[in-house]
């Protein structure tokens, strides 16, 4: 699981809000490249601990750190990571390893949202689910998949032997950076890393709705379709019978919270009159 803590924390959430925006609209197959590219990125801050103090160095301005992600990343990634990146950086974070994990979330989020788009994304969860317990079942494979011993090669043909065409395009992806984004971790770790991100994301496609009565099906098309315009990405909903509401309804999806329900227009009235 990727923890952040003070200003981090509040910076990844900004960046999630950014990376909402970039993938509105896009197709599976963008989503996807999106991700590719910002764990190309991840491997390059990894990989130097001078760029990653260049990028989060409280005193350059953010657009001298956006040139440097210009400079470094234009003739190789797409102008979307491009620009996720240089959001990134001109965020604070508080210490230059948490620039990278923030990073890592945001592309195993850009993938489970190519998942999402191909009605995919609660598979996706239930496969990493099963490969968890599929190490913790198998020593040999864990081993396989921790040890330095191994080529890359032999890891991603490990990979394709057990799974092939059994699991989703996406998982498969996120399995195969998994082995070979290991960043210090075990492979268990990374793994579970991976399963937070990806439930991260369906949560913010996810609408959780409290109504008094069910709501009909073309209710519930056309409060998807509404939904699905604003947030840029398919939506589910979580409908919630609640009686106590008296009526009205409340959507809660991504950050935002709706809520049009008699018992909290009630309460606002109360809290007028006695203001």
């Amino acid at each position: 699981m990727i923890i952040l803590g003070g200003s981090s924390r509040q910076s990844l959430a900004k960046l999630r809000g950014t990376l909402d925006q970039a993938l509105k609209g896009l197709s599976a197959a963008d989503s996807t490249a999106i991700s590719k590219d910002l764990f190309t990125a991840l491997v390059a801050l990894d990989s130097s601990i001078g760029l990653r103090r260049a990028l989060t160095d409280p005193s350059r301005d953010g657009a001298s750190k956006a040139e440097l992600i210009s400079d470094l990343f234009a003739k190789s990634l797409n102008a979307k990571a491009i620009s996720l990146l240089g959001a990134s950086v001109e965020l604070r974070w508080s210490t230059p390893t948490q620039l990278a994990d923030a990073l890592e979330q945001l592309a195993v989020e850009a993938e489970a949202s190519a998942a999402n788009i191909s009605d995919e994304l609660e598979r996706v969860q239930g496969e990493l689910f099963t490969f968890s317990r599929l190490l913790i079942e198998n020593p040999e494979l864990r081993q396989a998949l921790n040890t330095s011993a191994d080529t890359e090669e032999h890891k991603q043909n490990l990979l394709a032997t057990i799974f092939g065409a059994k699991v989703s395009a996406s998982t498969l992806r996120l399995l195969e950076q998994a082995v070979r984004g290991l960043r210090g971790r075990n492979i268990e770790r990374t793994v579970h890393a991976y399963s937070h991100a990806v439930t991260a994301r369906r949560d913010r496609v996810n609408a959780h709705v409290r109504t008094c009565v069910a709501l009909t099906s073309a209710q519930q098309e056309s409060l998807i379709a509404a939904l699905t315009k604003q947030i840029g990405q398919p939506v589910r909903l979580n409908v919630e019978i609640d009686p106590t509401i008296l009526g009205g309804i409340s959507i809660r999806f991504a950050d935002e919270v709706i809520d049009g329900t008699i018992i909290n227009r009630l309460s606002e009235a109360r809290e007028a009159i006695a203001g």
